[in-house]
């Protein structure tokens, strides 16, 4: 990773281009800032290098796959030094999608999604509050998702 590389404004614009759509083809990317192709290509390569552009991904909506059930999770662990095990645990749940290492109340805060209450019901007692390094958990669950947004470049 090139700590060192500096962005300026055409890769800003570049960045939230691929954000908004990260199929826009890097012809249509030239044409819209006035460059070649081939300037478009070296730029998000050198961002590539750079660790600032990780991969390109397709949004879902969970809803639409059946995911009606969206929770947090406040997490206390038993002692610190349990946390990779945790991890390690949480990661083989499909239904943990996103966790946090945090401060604050919470050791670990991680994001759920279940089919319904009575799934988030059974993974949070069979399988989470079972896992032997959490000591305990508080459920929080999310009425709806007013904003998303990625950071801007």
């Amino acid at each position: 990773m090139d700590v060192s590389f500096q962005r300026d404004q055409l890769d800003n614009q570049i960045l939230e281009a691929l954000m908004e759509d990260a199929r826009t083809p890097f012809a249509e990317l030239a044409k819209r800032f006035n460059v070649s192709a081939g300037t478009i290509h070296v730029r998000v390569e050198k961002m590539k290098q750079a660790g600032i552009i990780t991969g390109a991904q397709i949004t879902v909506n969970p809803k639409a796959l059946g995911y009606d059930v969206c929770c947090f999770i406040g997490i206390n662990l038993k002692s610190a030094g349990d946390y990779p095990a945790a991890i390690s645990k949480l990661n083989e749940l499909e239904e943990v999608v996103e966790a946090y290492y945090t401060t604050g109340n919470y050791s670990v805060f991680v994001k759920v999604m279940c089919q319904s209450i009575d799934g988030l019901q059974h993974v949070l007692i069979n399988r989470i509050q079972s896992i032997d390094e959490i000591q305990s958990t508080e459920t929080l669950i999310s009425l709806q998702n007013p904003i998303v947004r990625a950071v801007k470049p």
